[in-house]
């Protein structure tokens, strides 16, 4: 069963609280994704999002899960700027990640 978090009700319509983010991470993400589930980050009435927000939210996850996470968190209902900040956040973790790889 997929974890649906709904942000606006959490946020309001502007998501920038850190500390909302990183609770959602801790609370939520990560433990749905180490259970092998789907997390659906839904943005309905979001307006926009800082990066520390998205930043906050997703990059452990990815940093954690890598792959697993890019193929299981999903977003629904992004505004164009929601969807912008997302794919920087995933862009520069993919590639953060590589580095690290590369590296090794």
């Amino acid at each position: 069963m997929n974890t649906l978090i709904e942000v606006k009700g959490l946020v309001g319509d502007f998501a920038e609280n850190k500390d909302v983010a990183k609770e959602l991470r801790i609370k939520k993400i990560i433990p749905t994704l180490r259970d092998g589930k789907e997390v659906v980050l839904d943005f309905s009435g979001v307006s926009g999002a800082t990066q520390s927000f998205i930043h906050a939210l997703i990059s452990e996850p990815i940093r954690l899960f890598r792959d697993v996470a890019l193929e299981k968190i999903h977003y629904k209902n992004c505004s164009d700027v929601v969807k912008e900040v997302i794919k920087t956040v995933s862009e520069y973790m993919q590639e953060s990640l590589d580095s690290e790889n590369y590296e090794e």
